[in-house]
């Protein structure tokens, strides 16, 4: 059920409607590379040697995931390694395919294989929106290799692809577009639309398109528009870029409070504001947000600045209160309070150090001195027996076990000397007590 490649054969009228789009169509299409040398960027797959061209030159690709960032060429690239392989091209899109079509496909594929001895590229653009009924679909005709699955997507695919389709698969990483790479591609653009532009023009398209080589274009496409046959300038670029949103779909969302997560932790706000601002702006949940910096202020603050969890789970109650926009300043306060406030995990690597001995120590349970004793017969199972009150000594301590023997001498908490902890850590007298402070 291949699709007809549109040039109709003997159809007039076709060839001519694909003439005219070839030279009236949006720019990203007219440039669209004829083949692998053509192609900018990537060369970490398609470079001389380089796995996804050698496999190519070979014939001899097997199913593959192309994984990046909208603009980076996975459909281009599927294309050309279709056109350059000896195996029929099936191009098919996730959001519109069913599995009534894959199985079409797959007959198609066969009858091709008997009757011509001709191999099948399957194209599924956006691989990660098919269920996970519609990729079981696929598998068995992609292990058995009737079809050659060339799978692309924007979104992480050890997330979205069911794993024993892509264990059958390669996967190979497509990164944005260096700003090298848009600076060539955006040259390409100005000849062919016969324009020109200012150095500092054609840096504002490279830098600010976000490795997206389909936005620098479109973007080149209507600043020459906006110059009007004069050299494009500054002011007609940034007129063209608009108000363009952030994107970026789960592995991304990932990464992006990864790295705000690492930034508050590595003290440094800027860092922390931008990746939060990015956050925001790319539409992420803002409770999402506000949970982590709540975690976080325990996770690498906790008691080297006990007020870090009031300030963060005050915006996290701020958000509910007020809402966004508003609210962006509340989040963006916590993570300047967290970032710039001392660390310290040891409440988080002791509570983990107590957890280990609580799944791995065998103990005789909760000694009987510590026992509940306020039932009838109670004490004479002897709960509560022996237990001594701390407030009835002077000095509002006494010396007891609170755990069972077999971990009654291991150390969980070790207070560091950052900022208030290190308070603590000077209270801590003789026996591990906490006494007054001078």
């Amino acid at each position: 059920m291949a699709p007809s490649d549109g040039t109709g054969g003997g159809d007039l009228f076709s060839a001519a409607a694909q003439d005219r789009l070839a030279a009236r169509g949006p720019l990203p299409d007219r440039l669209r590379p004829a083949s692998l040398d053509d192609v900018v960027g990537q060369e970490h797959l398609l470079g001389p040697g380089k796995p996804l061209r050698a496999l190519t030159e070979a014939d001899r690709l097997s199913s593959v995931i192309l994984w990046g960032p909208p603009g980076t060429g996975k459909t281009t690239i599927a294309r050309l390694l279709a056109a350059a392989s000896s195996k029929a091209f099936v191009p098919l899109s996730a959001v519109t395919a069913t599995v009534k079509d894959i199985r079409e496909v797959a007959a198609s594929a066969q009858h091709r294989l008997g009757a011509e001895g001709r191999g099948t590229i399957l194209f599924l653009d956006e691989i990660h929106r098919f269920t996970k009924s519609q990729q079981d679909a696929l598998l068995p005709s992609v292990e058995t290799g009737l079809l050659v699955l060339i799978g692309a997507t924007t979104e992480n695919p050890y997330f979205e692809v069911n794993p024993p389709l892509l264990s059958r698969s390669v996967l190979f990483r497509l990164e944005p577009l260096s700003p090298e790479s848009l600076r060539e591609l955006v040259g390409r653009g100005l000849e062919a639309l016969a324009a020109s532009a200012t150095d500092e023009a054609v840096d504002q398209v490279a830098e600010l398109a976000g490795g997206d080589a389909r936005h620098a274009l479109g973007v080149l496409d209507v600043a020459v528009a906006l110059a009007g046959g004069a050299v494009v300038e500054v002011d007609h670029v940034a007129a063209a870029l608009g108000t363009k949103s952030v994107r970026y779909g789960t592995d991304g969302h990932y990464d992006a409070v990864s790295a705000l997560i690492k930034s508050v932790r590595g003290s440094d706000p800027d860092a922390g504001l931008y990746w939060l601002a990015q956050m925001l702006e790319a539409g992420d949940d803002a409770r999402f947000v506000a949970r982590r910096l709540v975690i976080l202020a325990s996770e690498d603050v906790g008691l080297a600045d006990p007020q870090a969890l009031v300030v963060a789970t005050a915006a996290a109650h701020a958000l509910e209160l007020v809402g966004l926009p508003e609210a962006r300043l509340n989040l963006a306060e916590a993570v300047i309070y967290l970032a710039t406030a001392p660390k310290s995990n040891r409440v988080t690597t002791a509570l983990a150090a107590a957890t280990e001995d609580v799944r791995r120590v065998a103990t005789t349970g909760v000694p009987l001195h510590l026992r509940g004793a306020g039932y009838r017969g109670a004490a004479s199972l002897g709960h509560g027996v022996g237990y001594r009150y701390p407030h009835d000594d002077p000095s509002g301590w006494v010396e007891q076990a609170y755990r069972p023997d077999e971990v009654g001498g291991h150390r969980y908490y070790e207070p560091s000397r950052h900022g208030f902890e290190g308070r603590l850590a000077g209270r801590w007298g003789p026996n591990r007590r906490l006494v007054d402070e001078p």
